[in-house]
């Protein structure tokens, strides 16, 4: 069966540990509550956040020859991903990141890179990566193989294949903005955080950030306000923001990631604007109920109905 949506990039597996209140000094031992394994990144947490609103999903990325390797695989093949264009590289670790999840939230990460920096997607590849109708890619920043004129040469063809796009990075900078600004006309659904597009554009304002990437070529913008909500800015003109909804927060990790999960969804069943945003939202907020990427997020029968009953904060 053909796929709904291609997910490209980043795969990174997730350790997180909540609530850590400290780290014990010396050799000593505190007692936390929660330990979460995830497949994670924002192509891995994406793919399998799809899969969970019964998206047909291909996974593509890249993954060490390891133990860590292997468990991200068989996770994703559970929730029926095709793991078939996955590329397992010998010799160097897959990406992993140890999480402390503190009980206001805050995660610091140690993080190892490995695979995702050798992962490439070559023109042979493009009939099997390009075949989904909707094409995301996730990760832009740490791939450092892919970024630049592969990518570039990748979203071209997709465009010209007459996919729909959709695009989100990760720990950007004024250096990722060289790399983002040539993919801006081949990309539909510009997806960062609102702190991601203020620090490649220099402006501050959702608005004067959405110009910018206009103006650069891409088709529409939705930022991710995190307590503030979203924001979505068409070419046509269109712009409104839709408030967060009310929630008691566990552990934001992975809730960019579940929104674009949630607008690739409705994209796929042709939501409007508006519902299209909101429904991104519901799949952020149920991430961000529990631990991990992939936290809360039943189906897309349960998203829709979080999104219709919820509460919105004033």
């Amino acid at each position: 069966m053909a796929a709904d949506v291609s997910i490209i990039g980043l795969y990174i597996l997730d350790i997180l540990g909540r609530p850590v209140r400290r780290i014990p000094d010396r050799g000593g031992v505190d007692f936390i509550e929660e330990i979460r394994l995830t497949v994670a990144g924002t192509a891995g947490g994406t793919v399998v956040d799809c899969a969970k609103l019964r998206l047909e999903c291909l996974a593509a990325g890249a993954v060490g020859d390891d133990e860590k390797a292997d468990w991200m695989l068989m996770q994703m093949q559970k929730h029926g991903i095709d793991v078939s264009a996955m590329q397992r590289i010998s010799g160097v670790p897959t990406s992993a990141t140890i999480l402390n999840i503190r009980p206001n939230g805050d995660r610091p990460a140690l993080h190892v890179r490995g695979a995702p920096d050798h992962f490439d997607v070559r023109p042979k590849q493009y009939d099997v990566v390009l075949d989904a109708p909707i094409i995301h890619l996730g990760g832009t920043g740490l791939l450092r193989t892919l970024d630049g004129a592969s990518s570039l040469a990748l979203l071209r063809e997709a465009k010209a294949r007459g996919k729909t796009v959709t695009f989100d990075l990760i720990a950007a900078n004024t250096d990722t903005a060289k790399m983002v600004l040539p993919l801006l006309p081949f990309i539909d659904f510009f997806m960062p955080s609102i702190e991601e597009a203020q620090a490649m554009s220099g402006w501050d304002s959702p608005d004067d950030c959405a110009r910018y990437y206009i103006d650069h070529g891409a088709t529409a913008c939705c930022f991710t306000l995190g307590g503030d909500g979203a924001y979505y800015a068409h070419r046509d003109g269109a712009r409104f923001t839709i408030p967060a909804y009310e929630l008691d927060v566990v552990d934001t990790t992975g809730c960019g990631d579940a929104f674009d999960a949630g607008m690739i969804a409705a994209i796929h069943h042709g939501m409007d604007a508006e519902t299209s945003v909101r429904f991104a939202q519901a799949a952020a907020g149920l991430v961000a109920t529990g631990l991990g990427s992939d936290a809360g997020i039943i189906s897309f029968e349960h998203t829709l109905h979080c999104m219709k009953t919820w509460k919105v904060r004033s």
